[in-house]
């Protein structure tokens, strides 16, 4: 009698839905843990020390490094500077990106070079366009000798080195650099509005102001609102381009969050107070960003889900 052995097959089962999601997220999480929520726990704790960042965390001062920080005029200027970008960057620098935008949505022979000619500034680094304006606004360089050619020398200025108008001179230069960026984005909400919208209004007796204010400006809500998160979150972190062409100075008139922090924990080697100016820069950007969230972005994000769940 012959005994013949059946192996047994196995059946092979494919992942299920969310083990297939957690592997594509684990790699992408691992680095999020790592890069971004480490360092900022690490932060936290060196804050609590008076540390040199050489020797070893053996000075415990509890949250006196804080307390330095909030009763320093040097931080509450860097405060106030970053404040104030954020604001003339609502009021002034989102506006006319809008406006461009709005003329760059037009049919008209030569607007895509306009397009590119606006966004190129975006394109440069930072370094490169704080090294680029230093040397154009150095006593009697090019601006000083071209408002002079003009006729307008009383115009001119010392443009990096006075203390009550270097933020409006870096103000200035940032706009140049980012309202490209903006320009750009909301150039793309415009063409994704129909225009068959806007023409249903003018035949309905409509101005072109009317349509624009009842009918674009809701309908481009989404992405304006976007790119006012963008504008603050940015105004924020500013550092490299300011570091380039004044260093927070003259006399910490240009100070900011960043350059308050990276002065104490780098040029300074207080490394412990230099780790809480960082968690209290985390600290205000994370409650700037959820409470925008929370607030402004709140009505896309459950409208965008709603969508999707529909």
């Amino acid at each position: 009698m012959s005994v013949t052995s059946a192996r047994p097959s196995v059946e092979w089962k494919r992942p299920t839905k969310w083990v297939t999601i957690s592997l594509f997220l684990l790699p992408a999480l691992a680095l999020y843990l790592l890069f971004v929520l480490f360092p900022v726990v690490q932060a936290a704790y060196y804050s609590l020390y008076k540390w040199n960042g050489l020797q070893p965390l053996t000075d415990f001062i509890g949250l006196k490094n804080y307390g330095t920080a909030l009763a320093s005029n040097t931080f509450t200027t860097a405060v106030t500077n970053n404040v104030l970008i954020v604001v003339l960057s609502l009021a002034l620098q989102i506006p006319f990106s809008l406006f461009l935008a709005v003329l760059l949505n037009g049919r008209f022979p030569g607007r895509a070079i306009f397009r590119l000619v606006f966004f190129l500034p975006y394109v440069l680094s930072e370094a490169i366009t704080g090294i680029v304006f230093t040397l154009l606004l150095q006593p009697g360089a090019l601006v000083d000798s071209g408002l002079n050619g003009v006729g307008l020398g009383g115009f001119v200025h010392d443009w990096l080195g006075d203390t009550g108008f270097v933020m409006i001179t870096l103000f200035i230069i940032i706009s140049w650099k980012y309202f490209g960026f903006h320009m750009v984005l909301l150039l793309a909400g415009l063409q994704g509005i129909p225009r068959e919208l806007e023409e249903a209004a003018l035949i309905d007796g409509a101005g072109r102001w009317q349509a624009f204010r009842f009918v674009t400006l809701p309908l481009l809500g989404p992405t304006l609102r976007v790119s006012v998160f963008l504008s603050m979150i940015g105004a924020l972190q500013l550092f490299d381009m300011i570091w380039v062409m004044t260093a927070g100075g003259p006399l910490n008139a240009s100070n900011t969050m960043a350059i308050a922090m990276f002065k104490a924990g780098l040029k300074n080697n207080q490394m412990g107070y230099g780790s809480a100016l960082a968690v209290i820069l985390f600290m205000f950007g994370l409650v700037v960003a959820l409470a925008y969230q929370r607030f402004v972005l709140r009505r896309d994000v459950e409208g965008a889900v709603t969508a999707f769940n529909g």
